[in-house]
Formats: C-alpha cells, sequence, structure tokens
C-alpha cells in the first residue's frame, strides 16, 4: 500500500513538473517587451570609434542604466577614449527605448554632463535581450547626429537584483 502512495505522489510531481515546463515555454514563446528590461542593468562597454581621425581610438568603460518598463531610460556611465579619463567621475544621460517581440529592440540617449567637457552626441544602441531579461547585447555603429562618426562598439548589461526592492514591490 504504500508503494501504491509513493507511485501516485511521483505520478503527481511528474504532472506538475511537465505543467511547469510547459507554462516557462509558454511564456517564452509570448515575445518581449518594454517590461521585459525593466530595472538596473551594469554594462561593461569595449570597442573603438573609426572615424572621422580626430576622434578615432579606443573606448572602454561602464554604465549603469535604469529602464522603467515604459520606454524611459536613465543612465550614469564613466567612458575612457583613447585612454583620456572623463572630467565627470559619472556622466548622466537620459533617453527611450522600444523593445520588438522578437527580443532586439533599439535605445537613444543623449548625454548630460554637468561639465561641457564631457559632452556627447547622442546616441543609437541596438540590442538583443538574452536569457529572458537578465541580460542585454548591444552594438553602437555611429551616432544619428552632428557631429556623425562611424564605431565599432559592444556592450554587455546584466539585470541587477535588488532584493529589499522586489519585495517591496518597487525598483
Amino acid at each position: 500500500m504504500n508503494r501504491t502512495k509513493t507511485d501516485k505522489a511521483v505520478i503527481r510531481l511528474a504532472i506538475l513538473g511537465l505543467a511547469t515546463v510547459g507554462g516557462l515555454h509558454a511564456q517564452g514563446s509570448q515575445g518581449c517587451s518594454n517590461m521585459t528590461i525593466f530595472g538596473q542593468y551594469a554594462f561593461t562597454i569595449t570597442g573603438q570609434i573609426l572615424a572621422p581621425a580626430a576622434v578615432a581610438g579606443p573606448v572602454a568603460g561602464v554604465a549603469l542604466t535604469t529602464f522603467d518598463g515604459f520606454g524611459n531610460l536613465t543612465q550614469v556611465d564613466h567612458v575612457t577614449h583613447n585612454g583620456v579619463v572623463p572630467v565627470e567621475a559619472w556622466r548622466p544621460a537620459t533617453g527611450t527605448y522600444s523593445v520588438n517581440p522578437d527580443c532586439t529592440g533599439t535605445f537613444t540617449f543623449t548625454p548630460q554632463p554637468t561639465n561641457p567637457a564631457d559632452a556627447g552626441p547622442a546616441l543609437t544602441v541596438f540590442f538583443v535581450i538574452a536569457q529572458g531579461g537578465a541580460e542585454i547585447r548591444t552594438a553602437v555603429s555611429g551616432s544619428p547626429n552632428t557631429p556623425p562618426f562611424v564605431a565599432s562598439l559592444n556592450s554587455t548589461g546584466v539585470r541587477l537584483l535588488n532584493i529589499p526592492s522586489l519585495l517591496a514591490g518597487v525598483y
């Protein structure tokens, strides 16, 4: 009789497991939206500005970007260009983003430094969302504004978990 109860419990667990896996698959097949990348992401930035010659050179840095789930973002970054550190330790920026159902998208931001020496052009960043929104992989090929430039910049952003905020339901 104990074996029958155990067998039934195993069958119930198997059904529950299949239902859970099926639910996860269904959630993944619904695609992405602006809410997929809600929260804070830490980015590592690497690459090179290729042209014009006056600004060509290697780029490296980090950024902390907050996506609000509704298409707006704020960011602070610390980026070196040709080995020159920025005047301002953390340059602020604001912008917008749009996520496509296939988990690709773009975000555009405009730096808003307090020191004009750290000014820079608005950038349009192309991205792919990975790991169910836990990671964002980006590419920048240039600036849509004046002065235009050509670049090969890449970054990977990882979602930061803020456990107290998650428990409170606020990010």
